[in-house]
């Protein structure tokens, strides 16, 4: 089966043996032979409902170091069943019939393990439990040694809201439930974080968004990752090499990888519809954009500065991780993957697989034996 194949391919190269970079020369040419294949097959005629050789090209150019590009490289020449080494070009109209299969097969592994789970996934940020749930999870025989996962996720909530000053990072709108508390307590003086007074401030509900998936590295009752997952890690270390101990376990819920978004914002951030840039020469300062219209995000693009603890005892939003989720977005952007991937959560939603969509409605089951979806629908708003 191609997914096994291409999965066993990427575990030969980045487990095994550890990304190892190309020599010059041995990148210029594999860099060369690379974009004749992806030029050749890019001026077909296509019914692709996604353009598979924009999604590989893109992907390789998005890849975060020139060793993640090395090892995108490799593996995608392993999976064409071509020699890097080779000095000679690859014989295009010989191997046309053998590189028309293998070429969509590459994009739809990437595609079926990595794209579809993080867009079906990130939206899905499952808010805190009451409490009692959480006890009696405990007392069903909840036997890891840390928090379980609706008490990581409480705690992360109330860390993020300190760190952000209790704001929306995007919209700076303060939450509301934290309002009504201080209402409550100091009357109609009370004062938001920064000392200004609360009264005529704009006010919403706030949830705890994270950048990388909380699904990727939830693991299933027996603590272990499914196959789909582990897949999904293999691709997110070959796109940027090493960042899956960054994130593995209990790390995916460290405040690093969260930031306090409203529902709306949270859905856009999670769907990969909107990103953040890094302001040249300002530390944790962003100009944050969307490729939606205007017209349905008006208060985009806008520069933020993001909120820091004074001691630094929470850790900020990691840039690293910001940066993968911006190349994601705009991978998905470019290739046309991510409208195709929200027809396919939007079919699902509304009439389960239209006709003829058995193959979309099919990548679908697989995310959900995956893991991924935790019983919610793929396709709905955040929990």
């Amino acid at each position: 089966m191609a997914r096994h194949r291409h999965q066993a391919s990427l575990e030969g190269i980045i487990n095994f043996s550890g990304p190892i970079p190309l020599a010059a020369d041995e990148r210029a040419r594999a860099k060369h032979q690379f974009y004749s294949i992806i030029n050749h097959f890019s001026t077909e005629g296509s019914d692709d409902s996604y353009r598979r050789p924009l999604l590989v090209r893109y992907t390789y150019e998005y890849s975060r170091s020139e060793l993640s590009q090395d090892t995108f490289l490799r593996a995608f020449f392993d999976c064409m069943s071509l020699d890097i080494a080779a000095e000679q070009d690859p014989d295009l109209d010989g191997k046309e019939n053998q590189l028309r299969d293998s070429l969509p097969s590459f994009a739809d592994f990437l595609l079926d393990n990595f794209f579809i789970p993080l867009k079906a996934s990130g939206q899905r940020t499952a808010q805190p439990s009451p409490a009692h749930l959480s006890a009696i999870e405990r007392a069903q025989g909840e036997t890891h040694g840390y928090l379980p996962t609706p008490d990581r996720v409480s705690v992360l909530r109330g860390l993020c809201l300190l760190r952000d000053h209790h704001r929306c990072m995007i919209s700076r709108q303060f939450d509301r439930k934290e309002a009504i508390s201080r209402f409550q307590q100091q009357g109609g003086n009370s004062l938001d974080d920064e000392g200004n007074q609360l009264r005529g401030q704009p006010f919403a509900i706030l949830e705890v968004a994270h950048i990388i998936p909380h699904s990727l590295a939830q693991a299933d009752a027996d603590g272990q990752l499914s196959d789909s997952k582990k897949a999904a890690l293999l691709v997110l270390d070959m796109f940027d090499c090493g960042v899956s101990h960054f994130i593995e376990g209990i790390n995916i819920d460290r405040p690093l990888n969260a930031m306090s978004l409203t529902p709306d914002f949270h859905a856009m951030f999670g769907n990969f519809s909107v990103f953040f840039n890094p302001v040249p020469g300002l530390d944790h300062t962003y100009r944050i954009d969307s490729f939606l219209p205007a017209e349905v995000v008006p208060e985009l693009p806008v520069t933020r500065e993001l909120f820091l603890t004074t001691d630094r005892s929470i850790e900020p939003p990691s840039p690293r991780l910001l940066a993968i989720h911006r190349a994601i977005a705009h991978i998905l952007h470019l290739s046309g993957a991510g409208e195709y991937i929200d027809k396919i959560l939007q079919d699902m939603d509304e009439v389960g697989a239209r006709e003829g969509g058995s193959t979309e409605l099919g990548r679908l089951v697989t995310l959900r034996l995956g893991g991924w979806f935790d019983g919610a629908s793929p396709g709905g708003n955040p929990e």
